[in-house]
Order: structure tokens, then sequence, then C-alpha cells
């Protein structure tokens, strides 16, 4: 069916969005050398604007600007994914409708966080969005610790069958008995925790979404191209490595170590490393990048 195509696969960082002016601002030079690095570690996508992203922290404006930044950039060398979740619905489905017209491959949501809502709450808000932006793919974000709840399977397999582009999920869920509930008939799954990457794609999973590739591109491809339990073990002990500092910034800090004309700013209110975390953050990172 033309609704299903083109169909995301394979290692997906979920991608770093490139600010500046302490996070105030966009750095819009830096987009297009960022797109560069994904790309050159051997990548399939980028999902923009999730939850490495900062996209919740950002204005409407500003996240249509960033989906359109990381389109230009990609000059259709990786697929692009814009994370269209907002806090209401109405800002959903602009930023979903946005999304269509501005060309992304697929368009993902994360349930709005702060309401605990029911299945049906649940049901309303994820069809309404996937209709604002059909025929593109649409994919359900389960992260139930950063939505405050998770989505009930129930809902889903409905919402698959009254909205045709509801193709997949992205499942940043663990342990594995919290991830394998969204191995759903008819969903390509994309899995969110690193460590989990082995067992999801020996279970069927079709890829991996990692925040972790938005640094270490070509380690999340490798593991996503030749899955073992080591492999994903390897990646999971850098993702706790980098874990005991202020994550974003942290990943941002690695992908500037790398030779990417990024910065550390980070949208209020999350930070960057302070002096002492930037020291002892450096030692290590001497380890890891040669």
């Amino acid at each position: 069916m033309l609704y299903r195509l083109p169909m995301l696969r394979g290692a997906i960082a979920a991608a770093c969005t490139p600010l500046r002016d302490g996070g105030d601002r966009l750095d819009d030079d830096a987009f297009a050398p960022y797109v560069d690095f994904l790309a050159a570690g051997g990548l399939d996508g980028v999902l923009a604007l999730g939850t490495n992203g900062e996209g919740i922290l950002l204005s409407v404006a500003e996240r249509k600007r960033v989906t359109e930044l990381f389109l230009e950039s990609s000059r259709g060398r990786l697929l692009v994914a814009a994370h269209c979740g907002a806090q209401t619905t109405a800002d959903s489905v602009e930023l979903a409708a946005h999304a269509a017209r501005a060309g992304a491959d697929a368009v993902a949501v994360i349930g709005p966080p702060y309401f605990k809502l029911d299945a049906e709450a649940q049901r309303r808000h994820l069809l309404a969005v996937a209709c604002a932006c059909a025929p593109v793919p649409f994919y359900v974000y389960e992260f139930a610790a950063t939505a405050g709840y998770p989505f009930d399977p129930e809902m889903l397999l409905r919402l698959r069958d009254q909205a045709e582009n509801v193709v997949g999920m992205k499942v940043s869920d663990q342990p594995w008995e919290a991830f394998e509930t969204y191995l759903l008939d008819g969903f390509d799954v994309f899995v969110g925790p690193e460590a989990l990457i082995h067992r999801g794609l020996e279970a069927g999973a079709v890829g991996a979404v990692s925040a972790l590739a938005s640094a270490f591109p070509e380690d999340v491809a490798a593991v996503v191209r030749s899955p073992t339990e080591e492999g994903a073990q390897r990646l999971a002990e850098l993702r706790a490595a980098v874990e005991r500092y202020p994550r974003v910034a942290a990943f941002k800090r690695v992908a500037a170590r790398r030779g990417v004309p990024i910065r550390a700013d980070v949208r209020a209110p999350l930070r960057d490393l302070d002096g002492g975390e930037v020291e002892a953050f450096d030692a290590w990172l001497a380890d890891v990048v040669r």
C-alpha cells in the first residue's frame, strides 16, 4: 500500500538539536555538518526532536524549522522522522501536518506528559495526529517513564485499524518484560534501549532508534547490522558512562569532540556540565575517542 512507503528500517539516531546562545536559539549552521557526521557513521535515518532532541522544550515555530533543517541537510541520504508529540493535541496536529508538507518520511508522537490519559483519550489524541499527517507513516512513541503512563496495547490495535498510516512504534520501555508488551501484530517496532537491541531484533523488531547513535553512530549501526548480546552490552555500558553526566549536553560534547561544530548548549531547564564534570568527562572521553 502507498500508505506504508517509505518504511523506516535499521539504525536511526535520536538526534540532538544544535542550539546556541545558551540554548536560546537554533544553531542553523550546525545542522548540515551534524547530518554529514551521522550519515558517515552508517545510519539509515534520524528521529528529529525526540527526547534527546529537546523537542518538548522548543516552540512550535522552532520545531517546524528544525524539521526543515534536518530535511534540507539530509539531501535524501538519511530518512527523516519528525517527532511531533506536544502537550496539546492542537500543537501535535499542527506539527504533524507541517512535517508531512515539508516532506518528512515519518511522524512519531509520544504521549502528552503530565496528565495521565486513559485509553480513550490516548486513542483520540493519536488518531487526530495520525490523520493530520496521512499518508505519511505514523509511529507511536512509547516511553512510559517520560510520558508518565504507558499506552494501552488494545487501544493501539484499534488505532491501527482506524488509520491506515499507523505502521509502527518506537518502544523505549525496559526491562524486556515491559518492552515485549508492544511487539504487536501489524506494528513495525524500533528498539529504544540499546541494551535490548539484540533481543528486540531477534523477536521481530525492524531496527533501533538510539540516543547513543547521536554521538556514536557507527557503534550503534554495527550492532543493529549484526546484533549480538555482547554488542548490545557494549552499547549499554557506553550509554551508562554518558548517563553519569547531564545526558543531552554530554552527547553534544561527544559529537563536538568528534569534529562536529556543535555546541554543548541546551534549552533550560536542561543544563550543561559544570566545571568538575567537564574535567572528568573530558578525561573519560579521551580514552573513548581517539
